[in-house]
Formats: structure tokens, C-alpha cells, sequence
């Protein structure tokens, strides 16, 4: 299973401490240094069923400064995709896919607990 996170960000930290305290196995992958790209991301997307506002990190430094919460409304589905690709800190992490194709974005322990069978 892969797991996208940045090593600096408390909530993937503690997301990585709970997968290695319930022995589940992960590859990480820095999202900062490896962004996902615009096919990860539409992919990922279609599985997660969650709004594709839900996969920017809204609570970013960079999503402030682009002033990405009155653009977003306006911009294609095609443009956030795009954008998100650009560069992964803008994107909501951690993101967990799972080997069945399930992906889970953000740190809910109840969430991911229920999704890994914990």
C-alpha cells in the first residue's frame, strides 16, 4: 500500500506512527519531493468518491497565497487536476491506497481503522 505524506507534517506523522503500531505494511512516498501526477490524482479521485475539493490542502500556505478558495469554484475539474499536479503540497495528505484500489485522504484513525480492518 502507498503512502503519500509530507515528512515535516504533524498529522502524516502521526498517521505513519499508527501504521506501524497496527504492523501494516506501506511504502512511503514524500508527496513534496514526488508529487502525484495528473493521472494518480484522477485515478485516485474516482476511487476515494470524495468531491475533488476534498484532495487540496486548504488549510496550506499555498493554497492561501494563490487565493485558491475563490478560484476553485470557477476552474474546470481539468485546471484542478492540473494544479494539484503542479505541486503536492498542495495537496491533502496523508493519502493512503490501499492494494484493493481504496484510497483514503486525510488522517481519520476511525476511517482508516474501519477501511484496514483494525
Amino acid at each position: 500500500m502507498l503512502f503519500l505524506c509530507y515528512p515535516r507534517c504533524s498529522t502524516c506523522k502521526k498517521a505513519q506512527k499508527w501504521l506501524e503500531e497496527h504492523h501494516i505494511p506501506f511504502t512511503p512516498r514524500d508527496i513534496k519531493e514526488d508529487n502525484p501526477s495528473l493521472q494518480e490524482l484522477e485515478t485516485w479521485h474516482r476511487a476515494s468518491g470524495l468531491p475533488l475539493k476534498k484532495f487540496f490542502n486548504t488549510s496550506g500556505q499555498l493554497y492561501r497565497s494563490l487565493g485558491l478558495s475563490k478560484k476553485l469554484p470557477e476552474m474546470s475539474q481539468a485546471e484542478q487536476y492540473a494544479l494539484l499536479s503542479s505541486d503536492g503540497l498542495l495537496v491533502k495528505r496523508p493519502i493512503l491506497v490501499l492494494d484493493d484500489g481504496q484510497v483514503l485522504v486525510g488522517f481519520r484513525e476511525e476511517a482508516w481503522a474501519q477501511a484496514l480492518g483494525q
